[in-house]
């Protein structure tokens, strides 16, 4: 059976449409209860994290009644980074961890995440199974085995004590000025308070949530505001988180952007060199540079490409037994200092590096030269891909073989909105413009 409901990363649509309104996520809740209460026994629980959203509290009342209905008590850790769910699931002995909130999408979207017992993402199998249970009839508890609910006070205090652990104990971020934009999202209280409690001179940004302006002109997405703020402040670095806190860019001194791979790179040369990177290599999505790639074979590193999506970058970090990997969207996920992509934590292994070397921010951005990379991305219907199409069969076909010989073509669909991702690298910049272009224009024609 292939998922419906589930995407590459929970379940995630615009708000009050489907699948993300009251009703599912009140059948969503009551069917991942019973898969994990099977037993009958009512010592199971949950813990429910979020994001700033508006719509978050009417999907996170919907899970907690679904949930409890089917005698699952419920932790409510109210607004926290996407790590701090895989975190508290883990040390709370919950079965099951919930994180609403779309990511670095507007505020109209949502979605729901699951984490497994162990912290790390839930897997295909369990989603599947918890989508069929929610195609049919959930049976609930009886009436003296319904679930309770309660608030969980300290849950950001907790993750904030966690993510200074990650940060080398005998360094400090005395004297160093620091720009955070936290997106007006989950991070908005604790990143800040994470970099002043360790030294830092702190110029908070995007710390003002009101419900409707997560992402809106700010974080990993938005950088332009983060990078006037270090100009006009004289800052020395600048952290940009997305809305739930899992992805980051790096900004130096000068506004200039350090993507997740050249982060990436950084952290696999530091980490080759010491001897910490567990098998000599990266993890990485299909859609990191080939530069990326270039520079580390040329450090000697291996670099393992998987599927687009962070839970595909940590399934095959698990496999393989790696200990780092990300996408070039800014997820960076270190399995010695957690189970999913952290954004805070990623940012402060960044201010280690620069601490450690004592080099200024500009010197550890750019690790490799970039191959030039164009991506743009074309929308659909939904149930419509266009990649069916002759024309657009046709197209790709053409311009793979034009690009084969200096670059790389990749076509794929969005695993969260419905759009086609068409992205290509050359060292021919006027090539792969007109290949992109021409497939771009094929794929809106037949879309």
């Amino acid at each position: 059976m292939s998922r419906k409901l589930f995407g590459t990363d929970g379940v995630r649509g615009k708000a009050n449409s489907y699948p993300m309104t009251a009703e599912i996520a009140l059948k969503l809740g009551a069917a991942a209860g019973r898969y994990f209460r099977k037993d009958g026994l009512n010592r199971h629980r949950v813990v429910i994290g979020k994001d700033t959203r508006l719509s978050g509290y009417m999907l996170e009342n919907a899970l907690t009644a679904g949930l409890t209905s089917t005698g699952m008590n419920v932790l409510l850790l109210g607004p926290v980074p996407t790590p701090a769910v895989g975190l508290l699931t883990h040390s709370m002995r919950a079965d099951l961890g919930i994180m609403i909130s779309a990511s670095h999408n507007p505020h109209y979207d949502n979605g729901i995440k699951f984490f497994g017992p162990d912290g790390f993402k839930l897997s295909d199998e369990a989603e599947i199974e918890i989508e069929a249970m929610l195609e049919g009839e959930v049976r609930p508890a009886q009436p003296n085995n319904i679930g309770r609910a309660r608030r969980i006070d300290d849950g950001r205090g907790r993750y904030i004590e966690y993510a200074k652990t990650t940060f080398p104990g005998k360094r400090r971020l005395s004297g160093m000025k620091i720009v955070v934009d936290c997106a007006n999202g989950a991070a908005y209280k604790a990143a800040p308070e994470v970099l002043w409690e360790l030294g830092a001179e702190v110029i908070p940004v995007g710390v003002s949530p009101n419900g409707f302006n997560i992402n809106e002109g700010c974080g990993s997405t938005h950088t332009q505001t983060a990078a006037e703020t270090i100009v006009q402040h004289g800052a020395d670095v600048g952290i940009c988180l997305d809305g739930d806190a899992d992805r980051v860019m790096i900004l130096d001194e000068n506004g200039r952007v350090a993507d997740g791979d050249q982060i990436m790179a950084l952290l696999a040369t530091s980490w080759a060199e010491s001897g910490k990177l567990a098998g000599n290599t990266l993890v990485a999505t299909v859609m990191s540079n080939l530069g990326l790639e270039r520079y580390l074979a040329g450090k000697g590193i291996n670099l393992h490409r998987t599927a687009v999506g962070d839970r595909y970058v940590v399934e095959a970090m698990r496999a393989g037994g790696f200990n780092l990997g990300g996408e070039q969207s800014g997820h960076i996920v270190m399995t010695d200092y957690g189970t999913t992509g952290d954004g805070l934590v990623a940012g402060l292994q960044f201010l280690s590096e620069m601490a450690h070397r004592e080099l200024p921010a500009s010197k550890l951005v750019q690790s490799f030269e970039r191959c030039p990379q164009l991506l743009k991305n074309v929308r659909f219907e939904a149930g419509n891909d266009p990649r069916d199409t002759k024309a657009v069969k046709a197209a790709i076909v053409e311009g793979e073989s034009r690009i084969k010989a200096n670059g790389r073509l990749l076509i794929r669909a969005s695993g969260t909105e419905p759009l086609i991702r068409v992205m290509g690298e050359s060292e021919d910049e006027n090539l792969l413009h007109e290949v992109v272009d021409s497939i771009v224009d094929a794929i809106s024609a037949a879309g």
